[in-house]
């Protein structure tokens, strides 16, 4: 199934496993980004909502 890559198997592996490293970098960092927006915007849009029950009341 592995592909003969001569005497450059091992730039080339480590070439392939340094894309996969950046690319679960960037999959995690973008994962957790939208978790901390997502929490941000609740947090906006209950402080809305306590100012309007505030101002209603």
């Amino acid at each position: 199934m592995m592909p003969d890559l001569g005497k450059y198997a091992v730039e080339v592996l480590s070439s392939y496993a340094a894309s996969l490293l950046l690319l679960l970098a960037l999959l995690l960092m973008t994962f957790a980004r939208g978790r901390r927006v997502r929490r941000e915007m609740q947090e906006m849009e209950q402080r809305m909502q306590s100012r309007g029950n505030a101002h209603n009341g």
